[in-house]
């Protein structure tokens, strides 16, 4: 009983902010429907555990999901579902987050990737611009792909990390702010039945 009764205790997502993460998060039916995704992935796209909001599923989700986003390739959502499968992090959270760089964003953040880049090794920034076509990866990708590959992948780790341990964090103090209230209700009612 001790070990059931402890875990049944413990505070469930009820509590969490959870309608300001569904805000942002895009719809589960959306990706199931999907053509490509459900092509490639089928029936695995259906399992509930892809849509757990937990402190696990959702820092996890913020870690893959901030990291794909810095990934310069067009099969990031496909990355994005296999991971969460994989892993079994909050699907929707991870796609929400791999749209991060999108045709409007894609050029500033890969230039911002490009700038970590040489600077991590020392080299000269040369003046191009992106764009997502494949001349510009047959011709200008060829030059800077070292500086600009690590850049992407610093970028996207730092990101990453930084998304787990805030997502880790606020869980914490939201938890540690829950219990407090919960304890202070339980005073105040202990308190009314003792002056009854």
């Amino acid at each position: 009983m001790g070990h059931n009764a402890r875990k049944s205790r413990q505070p469930t997502l009820a509590f969490m902010p959870r309608k300001f993460i569904k805000r942002f998060m895009p719809d589960h039916a959306l990706i199931r429907n999907h053509k490509t995704l459900n092509r490639v992935f089928g029936k695995l796209l259906h399992d509930p555990n892809l849509l757990h909001m937990n402190r696990r599923s959702v820092s996890g989700a913020f870690f893959v999901g901030l990291f794909l986003a810095f990934v310069p390739l067009p099969i990031q959502m496909i990355l994005g579902v296999a991971l969460s499968i994989l892993l079994r992090i909050n699907m929707p959270i991870t796609l929400g987050l791999v749209w991060i760089t999108n045709p409007v964003t894609m050029g500033p953040i890969f230039y911002f990737c490009y700038k970590v880049g040489t600077w991590l090794l020392g080299e000269p920034l040369l003046e191009i611009e992106f764009a997502p076509s494949w001349e510009w990866l047959q011709t200008e990708l060829t030059v800077i792909w070292q500086p600009f590959l690590l850049g992407c992948f610093v970028t996207g780790l730092t990101a990453g990390i930084v998304g787990f341990v805030t997502i880790r964090i606020l869980w914490r103090l939201h938890l540690v702010s829950y219990i407090k209230a919960r304890r202070e209700r339980r005073r105040e009612r202990e308190k009314l039945k003792a002056d009854s």
